[in-house]
């Protein structure tokens, strides 16, 4: 069915009852979201937040999501979909459906969507939805995030849209076969049921909506509010620069083949809509790193809602003026049965892409390249020593890039997620790790008038006797980008030093075996920097002397500036000297 453009309907027949609806809509769907992180079970949930929520019509139009991941905002609408598709007429009030299956509604098998129909005087009105990662989902490696799987029937158990709820009665035979096919089977359902009570309140807040003000005039209201948003957008592109840029970068291989895997974005910007194209992009690739397009277009929609206005609403309307062409069987929109599991690496340099590309429409509004996404993940898993399974999670955010007007941050959450880091010490409580290093890496920081953050690096003492170790990382071989003629960041780096004293070094994803007292370490890329480093305040060079986070070598090889005496200081008349002989130098 074509959407209907906001210019061809009214104008929002109440402004006041809009705003109210919109705050009411993005509250609620936030209620759903406290409600997942105050009583998940797994760190990646409760912890990472690797999950989110939203909001739908009848129709699958989406209306509001919670604060949670941008990476999920297109890819939801997708399982309201699969579900209207399969179920249709049949749905019925209290029903619940499920679905993790990424070519026809979730983005990866660890990624469980529950879908909760809302009905109304009878009638179907809207959907809650809730989407997160699941601990372990089965398949040949725990945590299912394996990068050498070469076809997605490796990587764990598969789930139509199906039904987990009857009219009000869970499906206990479903839940046993989902028990059944995964490690830790206390973290996982405990993390549905976590989902399955956010969507009763969303159900409840939506019928309370309705009884308010009416079904026909809640519905009203939201299309008013989606066109609302529809307008917001394309008036906020006309503010930008017109004209087409193309960006390319790459990926380290898939974990199968070393080859690097090219990116290629072309944006588009005309006079109230833009297109985002990823033709020339590589062909999908054997590992387990393809993208489906859902969050493909999750990924794309959310690079250019960072150069927006952050008023403008999370719903569908902020999707009409936006074009994604993602040519089936490349990485970014694969043909089943290609492998996807690792895809959020994918995703990560997708949005490195596409930022590239805006970069050189917004330059002032865009950083340089960071590792601040989840670059590097991890799965450890195995028996520990009373037989039970267990499986260790984690995704790591590092640092920024420079940005036009300030130094990048230092191991955050990245733009397009809202990412934390477990705590040491709750790893160490619950699994056979202990962490013996967590810390900044000095003299990393990619070099520019604006430095970028730091490496971060991270060292895991395995307690078990015999596991899986399985990584998923990136930014080895390329590194993150500068801008405006900042440097790159520092490599990742990835070593096991085995219990007998033998140092491993290993690519950047990999598949081994590691026992008791073998030591992991990574050190995850660095941020970019951003403008000349010659350009860089030589008192911001000095505090970072000062913070240890650059030292007085570094301070004169790549910024130029002279530091010496007890305490510290810039010798002015040295500096300058050298800063003219650099430039001489290039010229």
């Amino acid at each position: 069915m074509a959407q209907t453009q906001a210019s061809e309907r009214p104008e929002a027949r109440d402004p006041f009852a809009l705003e109210l609806v919109k705050n009411a809509l993005v509250t609620l769907a936030d209620e759903m979201a406290l409600t997942v992180s105050r009583t998940a079970r797994s760190f990646v949930v409760k912890e990472a937040m690797d999950f989110s929520t939203a909001l739908f019509l009848a129709d699958g139009e989406l209306v509001a999501q919670g604060t949670c991941l941008p990476f999920h905002l297109g890819a939801m609408p997708f399982a309201v979909r699969a579900v209207r598709g399969a179920f249709g007429a049949s749905i019925r009030p209290g029903d619940l459906f499920i679905t993790n299956d990424p070519y026809d509604g979730s983005t990866h098998l660890p990624d469980i969507v529950l879908v909760k129909p809302v009905h109304h005087g009878g009638l179907l009105r809207g959907f809650a939805v809730v989407l997160a990662h699941m601990t372990d989902i089965g398949g040949r490696i725990p945590g299912g995030n394996a990068s050498d799987s070469t076809e997605l029937y490796q990587e764990g158990l598969r789930i139509p849209p199906s039904r987990l709820w009857r009219q009000g009665e869970p499906d206990e035979n479903l839940f046993r076969i989902i028990e059944r096919n995964v490690r830790v089977p206390d973290k996982v359902i405990g993390d549905i049921r976590s989902l399955i009570a956010a969507c009763a309140v969303g159900e409840r807040g939506l019928v309370q909506l309705m009884d308010r003000y009416g079904a026909a005039g809640f519905e009203r209201h939201c299309r008013d509010l989606l066109d609302y948003t529809e307008r917001f957008t394309r008036a906020e592109i006309a503010k930008l620069p017109k004209g087409t840029w193309t960006f390319t970068d790459y990926l380290d291989g898939d974990g199968i083949d070393p080859r690097p895997i090219r990116f290629v974005a072309t944006v588009t910007i005309g006079a109230e809509d833009l297109t985002i194209d990823f033709t020339g992009t590589s062909p999908q690739v054997r590992g387990a790193i393809n993208c489906v397009y859902p969050f493909t277009l999750s990924t794309a929609l959310a690079c250019v809602r960072s150069i927006v206005d952050l008023s403008i609403p999370n719903n569908a309307g902020y999707f009409r003026p936006i074009r994604v062409i993602a040519p089936e069987g490349t990485i970014v929109n694969p043909r089943p049965p290609a492998a996807v599991a690792a895809r959020g690496i994918t995703g990560i340099r997708i949005a490195d892409t596409v930022f590239g590309a805006l970069a050189q429409a917004v330059p002032h509004l865009i950083p340089a390249c960071g590792a601040n996404a989840p670059e590097v993940g991890v799965s450890f898993g195995g028996v520990d020593g009373t037989g039970e399974s267990f499986v260790y999670l984690e995704f790591l955010v590092g640092s920024w890039g420079g940005g036009p007007d300030r130094d990048g941050m230092d191991a955050c959450t990245g733009t397009l997620v809202n990412y934390s880091n477990t705590p040491a010490e709750m790893i160490e409580a619950d699994l056979p790790i202990a962490v013996e290093r967590y810390g900044f890496v000095p003299d990393t920081g990619g070099a520019g008038r604006y430095r970028g953050g730091l490496a971060l690096e991270r060292h895991l003492r395995f307690k078990a006797d015999d596991a899986v170790l399985q990584i998923r990382s990136d930014r080895r071989d390329h590194r993150t980008y500068g801008l405006m003629g900042g440097g790159p960041g520092a490599a990742t780096d990835v070593t096991i030093r085995r219990a007998d004293g033998t140092l491993e070094r290993f690519p950047a994803k990999f598949l081994t075996r590691v026992g008791k007292g073998d030591l992991f370490g990574v050190r995850l890329a660095s941020g970019g920097g951003h403008g000349d480093p010659l350009d860089r305040d030589p008192q911001a060079v000095l505090d970072d002397v000062v913070e240890e986070k650059v030292s007085v070598a570094e301070a004169r090889a790549a910024y130029g500036v002279v530091i010496a005496g007890a305490p510290p200081s810039v010798d002015a008349a040295a500096t300058a000297a050298l800063r003219a002989r650099m430039r001489a130098a290039r010229a």
